[in-house]
């Protein structure tokens, strides 16, 4: 059967990539690229997600990442990719309240006050209906019936591609993929059982309870069961629907900086899957988080290594970037310090450039830097596999409002103002210097200013 769907998966998107590499050259290895026409685009974004829906629950998820990168991915892939985020087909309400009565022992008619039979979203791994219990209105989510099975059947093809290229090949970056593999494989699998995600977004609500620009839904702990979910159903705009002219989009994109930080540097638990459909804007400005099925632990020493690399960064101290790499065991045991040096001192550069997302991937396509990189012995850890595709989401984000939006530009006044509480988190005693002071009353004055023009704002509408 893995064998089987392993083939499935090599003839569904081969054809694909090949046809996506004849845009570039005619014979593949030589020649111009083919014209295409805006009708040929919207053909071939339409069999591309058409292919990733039907090869299973996995090739939905990781294409989901892509979903939010509209800095890389043209239209009209970008908007067909979008629909994978909650527009998954759904499944019909029978089987839905089979899946209910399997948990409870009892019908949906029975358990709740009401319940909408057309889901409100349907993703890869579940969908979401809405639902009344108790007075409150809530969102019930199912997992969809022989997702497990799917799911180890993806990760099996995925993993005999990877092996085969392995061999055929023997490079790190291979080996970098394997690592990631392995990465999803563990999330994934929690993702199946709806009682560690209530756990997950107990804690994680807990951890935010006084902050007054995040909002994480409530669980209903007696309701909660391995395919059964249900919490607090919450009101808002998709955070790639906001209207600029309405919305202080940099103010947004600041705050889910913030949410980040806090959770990667400060609580070393992080949610690991901010794709556009898990984020909204409510009435009051407000985040909401949603789904918290890929959460991730981070290791005290993870979180150290992590916390310095990022300060080194900040100061664009390329030497002790290139220390924090190693801290966090991204490089092999023989690496050429001079070489780390040079990338670390590339990718600073690179972070702070005043360009767009296009024209920096165009630079690190440069021949000699994108040789150095190739060849780079860094390979990432399961954590940096997530905190790698966590800064990418993010950024996908911002360069939806700004083109020139950069995540470390953004993030570095954050830590700085949150330097003293970081490292304390971490056991450090510290005490706050001037940079650091200066930059909360920075920042307190600037949170004033906006108070007040919000308040005058709000009493001329």
């Amino acid at each position: 059967m893995g064998t089987v769907h392993t083939l499935r998966v090599v003839f569904a998107l081969g054809p694909l990539a090949l046809s996506l590499l004849r845009d570039h050259r005619r014979w593949l290895f030589w020649g111009t690229g083919v014209g295409r026409s805006p009708e040929f685009h919207a053909r071939r974004a339409k069999r591309l997600v058409d292919a990733i829906s039907g090869l299973g629950p996995s090739f939905v998820k990781i294409a989901q990442v892509f979903a939010s990168r509209s800095d890389l991915i043209p239209e009209p892939y970008l908007g067909r990719l979008c629909t994978l985020v909650d527009q998954v087909p759904f499944l019909p309400f029978e089987t839905i309240e089979r899946a209910i009565v399997e948990s409870y022992g009892r019908g949906a008619d029975e358990l709740f006050d009401s319940f909408e039979r057309e889901p409100v979203a349907a993703a890869s791994l579940a969908q979401v209906h809405r639902a009344r219990l108790r007075g409150e209105t809530v969102a019930v989510k199912v997992l969809r019936p022989g997702v497990e099975a799917q799911v180890a059947a993806d990760i099996h093809a995925a993993r005999q591609i990877l092996h085969f290229l392995d061999r055929w090949w023997g490079h790190p970056h291979i080996k970098s993929e394997l690592i990631a593999l392995a990465a999803f494989e563990t999330r994934v699998r929690e993702e199946v059982d709806f009682r560690l995600e209530a756990g997950y977004a107990m804690a994680i609500r807990e951890n935010f309870a006084e902050s007054d620009r995040v909002v994480i839904p409530r669980v209903y702990e007696d309701m909660t069961r391995q395919r059964v979910l249900v919490m607090e159903f919450m009101l808002g705009t998709r955070i790639d629907k906001l209207d600029p002219a309405v919305v202080d989009v940099k103010r947004v994109v600041q705050t889910l900086v913030e949410l980040y930080i806090q959770m990667e540097l400060i609580d070393g638990l992080f949610h690991a899957d901010p794709h556009p459909g898990n984020l909204m804007l409510d009435a009051e400005g407000r985040i909401v988080l949603l789904d918290f099925g890929a959460v991730v632990r981070v290791p005290l020493s993870q979180r150290r290594a992590l916390v310095h690399t990022s300060i080194a960064a900040i100061r664009r101290d390329a030497e002790g970037v290139a220390r924090g790499f190693a801290d966090m065991g991204l490089l092999a045991p023989d690496t050429d310090p001079r070489d780390i040096k040079w990338i670390a001192d590339l990718l600073i550069t690179n972070a702070y450039a005043k360009t767009t997302a296009r024209e920096r991937i165009d630079t690190l396509l440069a021949d000699r830097v994108l040789k150095t990189l190739f060849d780079s012995p860094i390979t990432l850890t399961e954590e940096a596999v997530y905190f790698a595709r966590t800064a990418a989401l993010i950024e996908g984000i911002g360069t939806r409002y700004d083109p020139y939006f950069q995540v470390v530009p953004i993030a570095s006044p954050v830590v700085l103002r949150m330097r003293t509480k970081i490292l304390r988190s971490l056991g450090e005693n510290v005490q706050p210097n001037l940079q650091e002071v200066a930059t909360v009353a920075g920042y307190a004055l600037g949170r004033a200013a906006r108070w007040m023009k919000d308040r005058v704002k709000g009493r001329r509408n």
